[in-house]
């Protein structure tokens, strides 16, 4: 893995990957480089605008590939059964579950989630439960999660998951990251108990300069906040081509291993992908158990196939 960079991405030839959030930042990036390697990437996100510049830039950098655009609203859990109804594919490689939101004032998703909370875990869990017969159908699948290292900050709340008894915006954010970690902990469990090749596994960026650091304070409208993560972004950061190479790792690599959670080599900060520590929580069974069966609930997706 030492000094691993997109260069040493496998011919992804024949593949079908779905990245989620990529048209900006690291899922740009992850879907750019993917398509670049052969995969058919959909672009998926919540702008028809956006989306649809993200696959004409990267056609533009890299002539010829396969991108296309679908619309998808993490935060609309009518959006993301509209996607999953309407993919046009019996079989799909890859799955990215990278978009995500950071860090916001209080609020809430259409179906009334703590925003953080049902965007960054809920909407991916509803997402890849939706797409999990086409993965399902394909050899050596994977589901990748993007999290983040500030997932150390806090443990979930199952009695609050939504954050009704007390909203502090970094606590809530991480909680959604270590939900996006015990949600990958129990999905590589529950495809193990069925003896399924695919793979379930997470990786983080490190520092990595995207506009997630600058979307709470500009909600707000804290200027002086929003100027100190941008300062922040060009002084202290990773650009978002070397955050996002813990992802396309944990998509590509050979020998991923179910659960590995894979980030930037130097104190979980930047550099290549490594084998990230992660808060011995995260492997939880019961907790991880437990949020698996509010998550049910909540967005009323039931993993077919997959027993507990």
């Amino acid at each position: 893995m030492s000094g691993w960079s997109a260069h040493d991405i496998p011919d992804q030839s024949g593949r079908i990957a779905v990245v989620t959030g990529a048209n900006s930042g690291l899922g740009y990036v992850t879907a750019r480089e993917l398509a670049r390697k052969g995969a058919r990437v959909v672009v998926a996100c919540r702008s028809e605008a956006r989306g649809r510049a993200a696959v004409d830039r990267i056609g533009a950098e890299v002539p010829g590939v396969e991108t296309e655009f679908a619309r998808l609203d993490l935060g609309d859990l009518g959006s993301v059964r509209e996607f999953a109804a309407a993919f046009p594919y019996d079989r799909l490689d890859l799955l990215v579950n990278n978009a995500g939101v950071m860090a916001l004032p209080y609020g809430t998703t259409v179906d009334g989630f703590e925003t953080q909370f049902g965007v960054n875990h809920l909407g991916h869990f509803a997402l890849t439960g939706l797409l999990l017969p086409a993965l399902l159908a394909t050899p050596g699948a994977r589901v990748v999660t993007v999290s983040s290292m500030m997932h150390t900050l806090a443990n979930i709340d199952i009695g609050d998951l939504n954050s009704e008894h007390r909203y502090r915006r970094w606590i809530a954010y991480a909680r959604s990251k270590t939900a996006n970690l015990l949600f990958t902990h129990e999905l590589a469990r529950r495809l193990a108990a069925i003896g399924s090749d695919a793979v379930a596994a997470a990786a983080h960026p490190g520092y990595a300069a995207t506009n997630l650091q600058t979307a709470g304070p500009r909600a707000e409208g804290r200027r002086t906040a929003e100027r100190l993560m941008r300062l922040g972004n060009r002084v202290i950061a990773q650009p978002a081509e070397a955050g996002a190479l813990p992802t396309l790792y944990a998509a590509t690599a050979p020998g991923v291993r179910p659960d590995a959670f894979t980030g930037p080599s130097l104190a979980m900060w930047r550099g290549a992908p490594a084998p990230s520590w992660r808060a011995p929580l995260t492997r939880d069974d019961r907790a991880s158990e437990r949020l698996w069966t509010a998550s049910e609930a909540l967005t009323g997706v039931t993993y077919d196939g997959l027993k507990a």
